[in-house]
């Protein structure tokens, strides 16, 4: 697996060359392909040889392809990321509905848990209403803690007006954040050999990604940190969301770096509904 992130962002050709990823622009730039983990490609002004796709997609580097405003957009998705891909996705078509009920209990529970930890280790005192919330949530959130969480979690964070859909730079900076985690959890799914479309929450047809949306949910909180220590109308804000790739959580007793936690958090996960042991499940520290 590559450890580096790889971001283009003015215009510049890329082409392959000897197993390297060659970026060529006002000078040229040679990067061993088994060494990226994401290349992220700011801007509509770069071409790509279909060479290089192949041979990224076949070293499981995850694309992001990023729109005019320099915001991801979409992501190139490997078909052949798992032996194993037909046997997981029938047993993912069969995850009984009653525990997927549990596990995005159990995941929601963990994504207001980790909210008020944040909120204790800034010493604000809304913590102690996110604890009664933890308790109340029911199987499938059927009462919406996570939302009524979410309000007070944010309002403690940036002030009682703001709103998560306005376009302040906050809601930039937590989009852009927010973007980039999705495609961790997309690259790990099908990685794994499941399908990203078929949720355990989320089931928008119009949704690629309803299974991602909804694991990532506990590890929103790593981009809410970071976003929270920048200054407003950062212009090195995408840079410093990208050091996450660099953070490192405890997961299993052990340290891990993000895409490590994301791929044991994911595989514990996929254990508790395949075997139908709720008791498998790990969220990181």
């Amino acid at each position: 697996m590559g450890f580096r992130t790889v971001v283009v962002k003015n215009r510049s050709k890329l082409d392959l060359k000897m197993n390297y990823l060659v970026c060529r622009n006002s000078e040229e730039t040679k990067i061993y392909i088994p060494e990226i983990s994401y290349l992220i490609l700011e801007s509509t002004a770069i071409s790509i040889t279909t060479a290089l796709l192949s041979e990224l997609t076949k070293n499981n580097v995850k694309i992001i392809f990023c729109d005019e405003k320099h915001n991801p957009e979409s992501e190139l998705v490997n078909y052949y990321a798992n032996y194993n891909c037909v046997n997981n996705i029938n047993a993912q078509i069969m995850w009984n509905e009653k525990l997927k009920q549990i596990v995005w209990q159990k995941i929601i529970q963990n994504k207001i848990f980790q909210q008020r930890q944040f909120l204790f280790d800034l010493n604000l005192s809304e913590y102690n209403l996110l604890d009664k919330y933890i308790l109340n949530v029911l199987p499938n959130d059927k009462t919406n803690r996570e939302g009524h969480a979410a309000k007070v979690y944010f309002n403690a964070l940036f002030g009682n007006g703001f709103q998560r859909r306005d376009m302040s730079f906050i809601n930039k900076a937590l989009n852009y954040g927010y973007s980039v985690l999705l495609s961790c959890f997309t690259r790990e799914i099908v990685r794994q050999g499941y399908l990203t479309q078929l949720g355990i929450w989320h089931k928008n047809e119009y949704n690629y990604f309803n299974l991602a949306s909804d694991l990532m949910e506990p590890f929103r909180i790593l981009i809410d940190k970071i976003v929270y220590g920048l200054e407003d109308n950062d212009i090195d804000y995408k840079i410093k969301i990208l050091e996450m790739f660099n953070l490192q959580v405890t997961i299993d007793n052990k340290k891990q770096f993000l895409e490590n936690a994301i791929a044991i958090y994911c595989q514990h996960i996929f254990d508790a509904l395949n075997n139908q042991d709720i008791e498998r499940i790990i969220f990181y520290e």
